[in-house]
């Protein structure tokens, strides 16, 4: 029996798979959420509670999932990324100029949403008193957030998802296998081939976030209904006009005048990442698109492995700038206090500096806390928002992602590293996803 003969079934499977469209993620996403709205309103109207528990269950795996990895992707990310710097030349001089371009952009953010609290006052008219608030279970302090940074053990960071934790011993291992030199070789050989596994399961993840969506927006809709957004809608479109006004005003002016590129360009490369972080309302989870992403606008591996997991835990425009401007004016106004310029000041400095008390993960809790306990104001305020939170998350993550990847380009192209011609084709090579390894791909065809 000959074995060199020509099978006719790749064929047959090639003219199949050419009958069968292609859905791009970014369609399967949309239809995620168009289904979850649907589905939510029928678990609402109709008292289904078998669905309202599917959509529960479904949603809440889908981030259980996104948080497994969290701890050891995290740790390895930034330990590599820190090594990697001794690839880069001018190492000390991009870090710099990438952590003073993410405090401007920061302070352009806080300045937007404070400029837009102050304007409409989302706290007035919503019929919300005092009473309608509670304590979170867990608050943020300056003094917590200072001596929160050391950890007390090397497990209890991972074990309790403390990310800032895990960055700060992330830091000082990556700094020790600097200054070890090749002694550290077989250590980073083994963390870089960690690191890469953790990214390939992440990416089996990622391809069920059309899922994940309908079940989390399912079931927004059907435990709180329209009624709930409907009671803060000036202060919801405050946060979603705010983070627009960021990524699409913000962000292609500074792409124009500083970087002098196209940013339309830039949003073509970097929708992957910004739309998964929509639906996934985690910067972490989202972190290896977004690196892939970045290197694909044009910006080095080397310098993209160290910016990405840097910005992915510290740079939140969304939740560490915009949203906590809004959410104290807000507060505040429910609660009868007066804010004067030296709170709006206080407001701008803590965005600047506590945003690493985000940490990359779902929700700014913490952030408002740290915020509302250095201004004065009663905690009891952040119980007014945590019914309405998860809508918010969407656009404030989004927005995170988007400067976490606009971030590299600008400092790439100030310092004349950019690839243009790469920045010039992103977008196009892979644009729905086609390979696992570039972007999320379709959960089925």
């Amino acid at each position: 029996m000959s074995t060199e003969a020509p099978a006719p079934q790749p064929a047959a499977e090639k003219r199949l798979g050419s009958l069968i469209p292609k859905v791009p993620f970014w369609a399967q996403i949309l239809l995620g959420l168009v289904l979850g709205v649907v589905l939510g309103w029928i678990a609402r109207s109709g008292d289904v509670g078998w669905l309202l528990t599917t959509l529960d269950k479904t949603g809440s795996i889908f981030v259980q999932l996104l948080k497994l990895a969290v701890a050891p992707l995290v740790f390895f990310a930034i330990l590599v990324s820190i090594t990697n710097l001794r690839n880069v030349n001018n190492a000390a001089r991009l870090a710099t100029r990438t952590l003073l371009w993410f405090m401007v952009t920061s302070l352009i953010a806080v300045a937007i949403g404070l400029a837009i609290g102050l304007i409409t006052n989302p706290g007035s008219g919503t019929g919300l008193t005092p009473k309608d608030g509670a304590k979170p279970d867990e608050a943020g302090t300056w003094l917590d957030f200072l001596t929160g940074i050391v950890p007390e053990n090397v497990i209890t960071p991972f074990t309790e998802l403390n990310v800032l934790q895990i960055v700060f011993m992330a830091a000082v291992a990556g700094v020790a296998a600097l200054q070890l030199g090749e002694k550290a070789q077989p250590i980073l050989d083994l963390s870089q081939s960690v690191l890469e596994l953790l990214q390939k399961a992440l990416w089996w993840v990622i391809r069920l976030a059309p899922v994940g969506t309908l079940g989390l927006i399912g079931y927004a809709i059907a435990t709180y209904g329209w009624n709930l957004i409907g009671k803060y809608a000036t202060f919801t479109a405050d946060v979603y006009i705010g983070c627009a006004l960021v990524m699409f005003g913000v962000y292609p002016l500074l792409l124009t005048t500083v970087a002098k590129v196209n940013p339309l360009q830039f949003f073509r490369g970097a929708w992957p990442a910004i739309q998964l972080a929509f639906v996934s309302r985690s910067s972490v989870g989202t972190m290896p698109v977004t690196q892939q992403v970045t290197e694909r606008l044009g910006v080095p591996k080397e310098y993209a492995s160290f910016a990405v997991p840097f910005g992915a835990t510290t740079k939140m425009d969304g939740c560490a700038a915009i949203y906590p401007a809004l959410a104290a004016i807000f507060i505040a106004e429910i609660f009868g206090v007066h804010l004067g310029v030296g709170d709006y000041l206080l407001i701008a400095f803590v965005s600047v500096v506590g945003s690493a008390a985000t940490a990359g993960l779902t929700g700014a809790t913490v952030m408002l806390t740290l915020t509302l306990s250095t201004l004065g104001l009663p905690l009891e305020g952040v119980g007014l928002l945590l019914a309405i939170d998860p809508v918010l998350d969407m656009m404030r993550t989004a927005t995170n992602v988007a400067g976490q990847a606009l971030i590299p380009v600008i400092v790439a192209a100030r310092e004349k590293i950019l690839d243009r011609d790469a920045y010039a084709a992103a977008g196009e090579d892979a644009p729905h996803g086609a390979e696992a390894d570039a972007e999320p791909a379709p959960v089925a065809a």
